[in-house]
């Protein structure tokens, strides 16, 4: 009966595959395979590894997403194509993101055993699975700068988003004649949110992901099949399940969302300023707080960083010099632009209201990956800076909210 049971409900529910949309996501991977290596871009540097290799990246997303937005939204204008075509085959895609997903992990898998980009870099945990889980490689490349990780999660993973916005939003169109609030709110938040990751693209080679984290299962599925299908989760509910919000609703739900995007802005852009300036700038009109923390790479070569205990936000600073205590946002906790992001994911969650729980699973897994970020990310500060650390947790007592975590 169990089994019958589970059969049952694999054939009502599961995704299903279908050539038509394999050969539209194979075609997809293709197209943006192709403007990133031929579209022109800034060369940017990302962090210096364990190994002490400093590499360079193409940071063309922002043309990138720019073109291709242009090409689909054309596309509907002009009658060629029915703007919801990815909501409609949204099942046999599903499948193959996921297929991709599976096999990229093992690619790199192998890859990481016989043809490493940067040999020194790689860790291994003798678990066959764990590698594969978590991966061998920190940055897989195809010669010099087509790196796997800016690829998979900037290009097929974070460009689909805002295009899968769009077409489900052309869904709830088509099915109810007119767009909800509640729709062009999450709409709002996903493009401001995508818009913004491109245009700061060198501001993501700094991030745990791409500095620390290596290149498995984890950031490959994760880049192609968990950015698309749950990050989106919100508008694929609306287009089935429409809510129109009170405008006292639609407006708090926006004031969350927009506040939380500054707080995640502005703490980001403190953060660079600072040490794009070597800690040489002034916070609020006074010289910026920081702790100097030396560190060495496994090559033997010295190096510093600079452990922020104070910060700039660039809008009333006189309000938050207030709040902060005169500290800034670094000054607020040790990770303030995850308190942004976790604003701006609830107010996706909150834009579709509180009868199910389906569209808030963007929210509580965003939020479960922050939370568990954190511990590994100071962790790992606490090896590399040792004592510095120390003092700077001593600082900066809180993580991520004050007097709650």
């Amino acid at each position: 009966m169990e089994l019958n049971g589970l059969r049952y409900f694999v054939n009502q529910y599961a995704p299903r595959p279908s050539m038509q949309a394999s050969l539209g996501y194979a075609a997809w991977i293709l197209f943006q395979g192709i403007l990133y290596s031929l579209l022109p871009g800034p060369i940017s540097t990302g962090q210096l590894t364990p190994a002490g290799n400093l590499l360079k990246y193409k940071t063309n997303g922002l043309l990138a997403w720019t073109i291709t937005h242009v090409a689909f939204l054309g596309a509907g204008a002009a009658g060629v194509l029915d703007l919801a075509i990815i909501a409609k085959n949204w099942e046999g895609l599903l499948v193959a993101s996921n297929v991709y997903g599976f096999l990229l992990a093992g690619f790199c898998l192998v890859k990481g055993y016989v043809a490493p980009s940067h040999p020194n870099d790689r860790k291994f945990s003798g678990s066959f699975i764990f590698d594969y889980f978590v991966g061998i490689e920190l940055n897989p490349r195809f010669g010099e700068l087509w790196d796997f990780k800016l690829f998979h999660n900037g290009r097929p993973g974070i460009i689909a988003w805002t295009l899968i916005s769009i077409s489900y939003t052309a869904l709830q169109y088509q099915k109810i004649g007119y767009v909800t609030n509640s729709m062009w709110l999450v709409d709002i938040f996903h493009f401001m949110y995508v818009v913004d990751f491109f245009i700061n693209e060198d501001w993501y080679l700094r991030t745990i992901d791409m500095a620390h984290d290596h290149y498995g299962f984890y950031l490959g599925w994760g880049s192609v099949a968990v950015v698309p299908s749950v990050y989106t989760i919100q508008v694929q509910y609306l287009a089935r399940y429409p809510v129109d919000l009170s405008p006292v609703h639609a407006a708090a739900v926006l004031a969350l969302g927009i506040g939380g995007y500054a707080l995640f802005r502005a703490a980001n852009h403190q953060k660079d300023v600072v040490r794009s300036t070597n800690g040489h700038c002034n916070v609020w009109g006074k010289p910026a707080g920081y702790i100097r923390a030396p560190y060495k790479t496994g090559d033997g070569k010295s190096h510093e960083s600079l452990l922020l205990t104070t910060g700039m936000f660039i809008l009333f600073p006189a309000i938050f010099s207030l709040l902060t205590r005169g500290l800034g946002w670094w000054g607020f906790s040790r990770h303030a632009n995850y308190l942004g992001d976790l604003m701006q994911a609830s107010a996706m969650g909150a834009a579709c209201g509180t009868m199910h729980l389906i569209p808030w699973l963007y929210t509580f897994f965003i939020s479960a990956v922050l939370i568990n970020r954190v511990p590994r990310d100071e962790a790992r500060c606490s090896r590399k800076y040792g004592k510095n650390w120390q003092a700077y947790t001593d600082k900066v007592r809180w993580r991520i909210l004050p007097g709650v975590l």
